[in-house]
């Protein structure tokens, strides 16, 4: 016969697996109301799942094929293999928030209301546990223990640094623009960075990342840098508001891109704005491991219950060339 103990525990754990497991989508989209990018490659489709491999493998175009030729009737033709296609390889990351409850607290909440609502809160602490470590994550630069390479090492601030396996530093194709205000990519002195210089910080980069009608689509920018975008555009300012009415997003246009701001709790540096092409980015989960709730725990030696939410992934670039950063 089960003891009044594990009836308990088996109550609250089908109580918070249930609500967990229903609640999937509110995960994914607690967290991209928290960051501005997560929140375009949502949009985007941007959200692949894989079922498995060592690792994240990310086919690369490198270079154009070599056999175009001009010829006139019986000129020999280039038929020579070119070796135009490559692969990034990136390491799978894994992450946990856990909703844990002790065998105390379960008894003193026994009723079912009370059981009920201590499941609510910590499902509640849990979401937004998740959202604000995994917005960190993408802006991050991927230093810390089993942390994913966020935008600061795809999109880096010295593009030599070796992502997805391949150097920076030995191939010129895989470095991201980069438009430093103390040494500008379009050559004179340093610039101050302000209302009035901005945008000589932001139209040689737009030019250099762009490729026909290959160009940005996303730039996304620390409060301080979105400010003098902002500023230099008193005159002819035009905001767009995020489409879902429950997200705080604000935006502006530049050249037909989306500028946003994300703050700086959201993990974005400060004195950075990035040019992205979103076409290239992605965030790839394993299938079984998006925001997955995992049976229930319950220790050996402590009197308590755990169920563990976790995700398995990495946020990908097919193209770095194409991406870029203002920063001082």
């Amino acid at each position: 016969m089960a003891s009044p103990g594990s009836l308990l525990y088996t109550e609250y754990t089908e109580l918070v697996t249930t609500t967990l497991r229903n609640t999937k989508k509110e995960f994914a989209d607690n967290v991209s109301n928290h960051n501005a990018l997560f929140r375009r490659l949502t949009k985007k489709n941007k959200i692949r799942t894989t079922d498995g491999g060592l690792s994240i493998s990310c086919p690369l175009e490198y270079a154009e094929n070599g056999t175009f030729t001009r010829y006139s009737g019986l000129d020999p033709l280039n038929i020579a293999q070119s070796d135009v296609l490559t692969t990034a390889e990136f390491p799978w990351r894994s992450s946990a928030v856990n909703v844990v409850t002790s065998g105390e607290e379960l008894r003193k909440n026994s009723g079912g209301n009370a059981i009920l609502n201590l499941a609510k809160s910590r499902i509640k602490v849990a979401q937004k546990t998740m959202a604000n470590n995994l917005s960190n994550d993408i802006y991050s630069d991927g230093s810390l223990s089993n942390q994913i390479n966020g935008i600061q090492a795809l999109v880096a601030d010295t593009n030599t640094n070796t992502v997805g396996n391949i150097s920076g530093n030995t191939w010129s194709f895989w470095r991201n623009g980069v438009q430093s205000a103390a040494a500008p990519i379009q050559g004179g002195g340093a610039i101050t960075v302000s209302a009035t210089t901005f945008l000589s910080l932001m139209n040689p980069l737009w030019y250099q990342l762009t490729r026909g009608a290959d160009q940005p689509d996303f730039i996304v920018s620390a409060i301080d840098y979105f400010t003098f975008f902002e500023n230099s555009q008193v005159a002819n300012q035009r905001y767009a508001n995020s489409e879902d009415p429950n997200v705080a997003f604000t935006s502006m246009k530049y050249k037909g891109a989306d500028v946003f701001f994300d703050a700086s709790g959201s993990g974005i540096p400060a004195a950075h704005m990035y040019f992205l092409n979103t076409d290239y980015l992605e965030f790839c989960a394993h299938e079984d491991a998006f925001m997955e709730v995992m049976d229930d725990k319950t220790a050996v030696n402590q009197d308590g219950v755990v169920v563990p939410i976790i995700t398995q992934g990495n946020l990908t670039v097919s193209n770095r060339e194409l991406q870029g950063v203002i920063k001082a």
